[in-house]
């Protein structure tokens, strides 16, 4: 058999393809790059609606939204227009020590909307950014508060709160991260939402260790990478509830959970919790740019007030912190979700959606069915090496022309928020083909490469 590389030597001077000239260059994100080119990567050129159009004119059902960001879909009319307009006035001018007049305007429509009590806003370009902003203003709100000891943090088991040192911390492992230990935070860990008893131990923690956490940090009602988890919104209150009685602030990480996904604009809303700082990212452009923001609350944002370069300064900020082009998008973005009644069409959506899915238990292979809102999942039984069933299943759609992302073995399904019916019949139903095609007990397993496929996310 010729290897790869004795392929490419024989055929040196042919044009190379996209995919082959990607690998070649790019270094992709949670990808083992010695596999890329045969999990069926998707090469976009360009997009209409809620579809990918790839380099060769072939279309895909968006069915992750772009990792969860492109809330309505592409080149969306409205959207496209307050990006134009806006670079007609200024792209980027920072928000250190100056304002910008979109930003403000941005702040004023999104701090009511907010479940925050008289909420500040402070600017970033990334959900992790936004919850390491959230570390940093908890840790230093006891310094400036002249409480000592309050210094680590509860947080819960199957949680994802971002890749960088600190977001990574919070988080509970997995998927290659364990090799980051050494520069990791130690922290306090409760169980998840998997585990029917984490409200009760998180609550004992709250009380018995209160003197010292600086904060306590959840993902509101849904765990969204850490496989799925959904929690009783009465716990979630319940911890919010402990938090207040013992005077240990509450961080809520809605990047994924934000902007109606749950079917409220706010999965805190869904919980009747009112936390101290909510960190915000993916669908707040609506996927055109990226930018997040934590929101701190009133009493929280009192703590660093002070004399001019002073101690109780927050000394942090990012470059493009603020910037104007995403902010234009965001305040129209927002304006539109209430336009179109995004909210109510998420309830309507996910009702069917969850309806459809629920047919799939009776499939060979699959565990069960989980999620809230327009965000589910597909357990399927691992095969061999975990995370291998689901990106086989998951190739096997894309060849269909749905693109859907595996979190190990759970299937993600993540449409736009204005998802169709026909559309959730298209996922559903490409999904079943896949899953059947991959079946590791069936004769002919759909042509699926084992071997080559890689088990990360």
């Amino acid at each position: 058999m010729i290897s790869r590389d004795e392929q490419r030597s024989l055929h040196r001077d042919a044009p190379l393809g996209w995919v082959e000239r990607d690998a070649r260059v790019v270094w992709h994100g949670f990808t083992q790059m010695t596999s890329y080119e045969q999990n069926v990567p998707v090469i976009v050129e360009r997009a209409e609606g809620h579809e990918l159009i790839d380099v060769d004119g072939k279309r895909y059902l968006d069915a992750i939204s772009s990792l969860w960001v492109n809330t309505l879909g592409h080149r969306r009319r409205e959207l496209d227009e307050a990006l134009i307009d806006q670079v007609g006035k200024v792209a980027h001018s920072t928000m250190l020590g100056n304002g910008s007049r979109v930003v403000v305007e941005l702040s004023e429509e999104l701090a009511p909307r907010l479940p925050v009590d008289e909420p500040h806003l402070l600017y970033a370009s990334d959900g992790a950014a936004a919850v390491e902003q959230a570390l940093k203003i908890s840790f230093q709100y006891w310094v400036n508060s002249g409480v000592e000891g309050r210094t680590t943090y509860l947080v819960l088991g199957d949680a994802y709160h971002g890749d960088t040192v600190g977001s990574l911390s919070l988080g509970a492992g997995g998927f290659g991260t364990d090799l980051f230990d050494p520069l990791r935070f130690g922290v306090i860990r409760a169980p998840g939402y998997a585990d029917p008893l984490w409200c009760d131990y998180a609550c004992a923690v709250v009380r018995e260790r209160a003197a010292s956490l600086a904060a306590v940090v959840i993902e509101p009602l849904v765990q969204a990478a850490g496989g799925l988890h959904v929690a009783d919104p009465a716990d979630v209150a319940r911890l919010a509830h402990a938090c207040r009685q013992a005077g240990v602030l509450l961080v809520a990480d809605e990047v994924a959970t934000g902007f109606g996904r749950t079917g409220s604009l706010f999965a805190s809303e869904r919980c009747g919790i009112r936390p101290d700082l909510l960190c915000l990212g993916k669908g707040i452009t609506g996927g055109y740019l990226p930018m997040s923001v934590t929101a701190a609350s009133g009493r929280v944002f009192q703590a660093f007030l002070g004399e001019d370069l002073g101690e109780r300064t927050f000394y942090h900020g990012h470059s493009y912190g603020g910037n104007a082009l995403a902010a234009a998008v965001a305040l129209r973005h927002l304006r539109l979700l209430d336009e179109l009644a995004i909210v109510k069409h998420v309830d309507r959506a996910a009702s069917y959606l969850g309806e459809r899915l629920a047919g799939l238990v009776s499939l060979r292979g699959v565990e069960g069915v989980r999620g809230v809102g327009l965000i589910r999942g597909v357990a399927l039984a691992s095969s061999g090496l975990p995370g291998r069933r689901g990106r086989l299943v998951c190739a096997e759609a894309v060849r269909r022309g749905v693109v859907l992302r595996p979190l190990g073995d759970v299937v993600v399904i993540v449409p736009p928020l204005d998802v169709g019916r026909a559309e959730c019949d298209r996922i559903v139903d490409t999904l079943i083909s896949a899953i059947e095609a991959t079946d590791p007990e069936a004769a002919n397993p759909g042509g699926a490469d084992l071997e080559a496929a890689d088990p990360r996310v």
